[in-house]
């Protein structure tokens, strides 16, 4: 795909950041230079943010992305709810990133089940993958949802469940 054909080199020093943040057998599959001179990198598994504070996250924490072709931003959210990252992409055109991520945090997701809750928010129950292989359980509520409520409990659990036997995956206790 001419699109991404092309990647862009990590500098030297970047790579030697990232370096500790990798955990054995973790690799660099792509990486791009961002508009404010910083660089984001994705690992086999996870998102690399180098700058002031260099930080990886794995993709289990990324709850989805959004890209926004009119301003080359990638809009990433957190299934924690914690701030939205924008990440403006200097030369679109020229890296794998964002057909890495999208890959990745793909694989990263094995099922799920969307639950309709009495309130009318809904939330996401999902199988995920650990970065370590392991199958775990996440739910993800819209904001604003209550999970706390029995009904809405009832309904997380049920889903849980059906997840649960249908991948393998240990149920929550």
């Amino acid at each position: 795909m001419a699109l991404f054909s092309r990647d862009e080199a990590l500098p030297a020093e970047l790579r030697a950041v990232l370096a500790p943040l990798l955990s054995r057998g973790d690799t660099r599959i792509a990486q791009a230079s961002l508009v404010d001179g910083s660089w984001v990198v994705a690992t086999r598994l996870g998102i690399a943010f180098l700058a002031d504070a260099p930080t990886l996250r794995p993709w289990s924490d990324v709850d989805r992305g959004r890209w926004e072709p009119d301003t080359s931003t990638l809009v990433v959210q957190w299934v924690d709810g914690s701030t939205q990252v924008t990440l403006g992409m200097a030369r679109p055109t020229r890296t794998a990133f964002l057909r890495v991520f999208r890959e990745r945090v793909q694989s990263s997701v094995v099922m799920a089940e969307t639950v309709h809750l009495p309130e009318g928010s809904s939330a996401r129950v999902a199988v995920r993958r650990s970065a370590t292989d392991g199958l775990f359980l996440q739910v993800v509520a819209d904001p604003g949802a209550d999970l706390r409520s029995a009904s809405a409990t009832a309904l997380v659990k049920a889903a849980a469940s059906r997840l649960s036997a249908a991948s393998g995956a240990p149920s929550e206790g």
